[in-house]
């Protein structure tokens, strides 16, 4: 495959988190031999705040409504709606049945619902609004019974009014004003709520991402997130400049975002290049996405769309966005991807903060093996057998003799002991010939 960068990035290694680790597992460790008293402490060392409580009560939710100008609620409702509405679909497609897969034995599945989940929705320099209802709004769509969702105070006065008011309208049971590894800590163990979680979803720092992979096993998590990636597939029909802008947009989000062009025109490649200063130069002074730009970002020229999508599947980005022909045919042909976004008309940008499809996605090439958040994280998909007893008289010896080949004998035994019981004095042998 014959490619040119026009731009090369620094590679995005892993990160070392020898250091990140080790802290985030002392606080871990803390929290749950000391309980809520050292999340109080971690809260107020590391976000100088200690509220009485730190869950945030109805009073406090409808004081943050009436803070938002109705525009600004009317556009959270709007985007939660469009999210809550994709999570429905999918809760549809997901599907229990049952079905009798030998004579006698009937094997079915169900799809349960966690009991409790636990929603991160970041703070930081943004206010991650549209990150409530991706998380939340997905999680109550699937049936659970009871979503904590934790954000940090953004000053004296706790949780930013619209994130607060995105929470409480994505169906958040309760809110709590905690940030970082004590949040994720605190709805793992059930601190100050009595309801430990059973999966933890949301986005955040590398503290936040350790503190949720460390702790997965005990509690099913989303994703373990990375810096943001997003890579635009552009032909010489795309427009130059909405390509410099969707790659600059979403460099944004920190100095190690990454933001890919791959292109089959060299005449595109260029005009890109050239337009990013101007693109840069619409941000305020203090946005991070120049230097994200320098260090991370890729101008990629390629033979052909075939090499094209060949590279992206390669690179298993977290945003995919197609600027070219026949979007049918890179919707047929794409495979790695965290989401996808087919035409100019929409941009990664929409999937951020309304369109519908979740945001929360796979990052440092995970998308070649796994998709982001959805309504079926939420729920268990589990399996149940029963059978008659003549469907024994198969099943059992066929158990069995499985069994004594692999050297389980134990297991062998619960066949034979059946068989006995089901046809006494049938000749229904479970020995086999030594190997």
């Amino acid at each position: 495959m014959t490619i040119e960068y026009l731009k090369q990035g620094q590679p995005a290694l892993m990160p070392d988190l020898a250091q990140t680790t080790h802290t985030v597992q002392e606080m871990l460790r803390t929290m749950e031999e000391e309980g809520e008293s050292a999340t109080r402490v971690y809260s107020q060392k590391l976000d100088s705040w200690t509220p009485e409580s730190f869950i945030v009560s109805a009073e406090q939710i409808a004081a943050a409504e009436k803070a938002l100008p109705e525009t600004v609620k009317a556009d959270i409702r709007f985007a939660h709606k469009q999210v809550r509405e994709f999570a429905n679909r999918q809760r549809e497609s997901l599907h229990e049945f049952e079905c009798e897969s030998y004579p006698g034995l009937i094997t079915g599945q169900r799809n349960i619902p966690v009991d409790a989940a636990g929603c991160y929705v970041p703070g930081g320099r943004f206010a991650h609004l549209a990150s409530a209802a991706m998380s939340v709004a997905t999680a109550k769509a699937a049936g659970v019974k009871h979503v904590t969702a934790c954000s940090p105070p953004r000053d004296e006065n706790g949780i930013h009014p619209a994130t607060l008011f995105g929470m409480s309208t994505a169906g958040a049971d309760t809110i709590l004003s905690l940030g970082g590894v004590q949040a994720v800590g605190a709805m793992a163990f059930g601190h100050f709520t009595n309801t430990p979680v059973n999966i933890l979803a949301g986005p955040g720092n590398r503290f936040v991402a350790e503190a949720k992979r460390l702790l997965y096993g005990r509690v099913g998590i989303d994703v373990v997130a990375g810096p943001t990636e997003s890579l635009i597939l552009a032909d010489d029909s795309a427009d130059p400049w909405l390509v410099a802008v969707d790659l600059i947009s979403q460099a944004e989000h920190g100095a190690e975002s990454a933001a890919i062009l791959i292109t089959t025109s060299r005449r595109i490649g260029e005009a890109v290049l050239k337009l990013i200063p101007q693109a840069l130069a619409q941000l305020p002074a203090e946005s991070i996405a120049g230097q994200a730009w320098e260090n991370f970002g890729e101008v990629v020229l390629t033979d052909n769309r075939e090499q094209a999508a060949q590279l992206a599947d390669d690179y298993a980005n977290e945003h995919v966005q197609v600027q070219a022909e026949d979007l049918d045919w890179w919707l047929a042909t794409l495979r790695n991807y965290g989401s996808l976004f087919l035409g100019e008309e929409t941009t990664v940008t929409y999937g951020d903060k309304t369109s519908g499809p979740n945001h929360i996605l796979p990052t440092r090439g995970a998308a070649s093996y796994t998709g982001g958040l959805w309504v079926g994280k939420f729920i268990k998909t589990v399996t149940y057998q029963r059978m008659s007893r003549d469907a024994n008289a198969q099943i059992g010896r066929v158990a069995a003799r499985i069994s004594r080949v692999e050297g389980m004998e134990g297991h062998a035994l619960s066949g034979d002991v059946r068989l006995e019981k089901y046809f006494p004095g049938e000749p229904l042998s479970t020995s086999v010939q030594e190997l």
